[in-house]
């Protein structure tokens, strides 16, 4: 029977949150901004375990999570890559490599960045998702009118909003398929899990997002992300 299995990748530096350390270590309401993404997403009964990814130089998770304290359900890989399809395709790697993760489980990507999830927003996925023969994703409707700019800052033409959803993690594919599309060629142009899966021409299905699940991206991001957790 296939499991469900959470992967975090937490190898990025965060340039644009303009932090001395990588905004995943940011800590907010008590814990670092990975804690919480973690905790929600260990939380879940049907997720057997939490694999979290991280750079082979990484400096902070061992003070966050000592190797001799993990929590159950936890595991810490230090293979993170460049870019984040690199470290996702690293890290599932790994698991299918030690076993930890079998051909048939599910691989459910989560940002570290996203420390609000809301447990019903995860439940839909894994209602909806979890047994879909592609997977599917979390996701918004655009609501918002978009402007496409000509390059100096000025707007080129305006982009209708018909049909198009704003991504969101966590992104649920089954294992072998997902493993299969990051290996499946050049990287440069994955941007999320989904973008790599319909590289092969599958079509993922869209699951409704929460407007709360938002990415910590930029310095302001950590007061909405303050309120929101404060709000709980």
């Amino acid at each position: 029977m296939s499991r469900l299995i959470a992967l975090v990748p937490a190898a990025g530096v965060g340039s644009r949150f303009g932090s001395s350390s990588p905004k995943q270590y940011t800590n907010i309401a008590g814990c670092t901004v990975l804690e919480h993404s973690v905790t929600r997403l260990a939380a879940h009964a049907h997720i057997a375990a939490v694999a979290v990814v991280v750079s082979p130089q990484d400096a902070y998770i061992d003070e966050i999570y000592p190797p001799e304290r993990l929590p159950e359900k936890l595991h810490i890989l230090r293979c993170g890559g460049d870019s984040r399809a690199d470290s996702v395709a690293n890290g599932l790697d790994a698991l299918l490599n030690t076993g930890l993760v079998q051909a048939e489980d599910r691989i459910l990507v989560h940002d570290a960045a996203r420390c609000c999830l809301p447990a019903d927003a995860l439940q839909r996925l894994i209602d909806e998702a979890a047994a879909h023969p592609v997977g599917g994703i979390l996701a918004l409707p655009v609501a918002d009118t978009l402007k496409r700019s000509n390059g100096t800052q000025h707007i080129d033409a305006t982009v209708a909003r018909a049909g198009l959803w704003q991504a969101q993690t966590p992104q649920l594919f089954p294992a072998a398929l997902l493993q299969r599309a990051l290996h499946s060629g050049g990287r440069d142009h994955i941007t999320d899990e989904a973008s790599a899966i319909e590289q092969l021409g599958l079509q993922p299905l869209l699951v409704l997002g929460d407007s709360r699940n938002l990415k910590m991206t930029l310095p302001q991001d950590a007061y909405i992300v303050r309120l929101l957790l404060q709000a709980e």
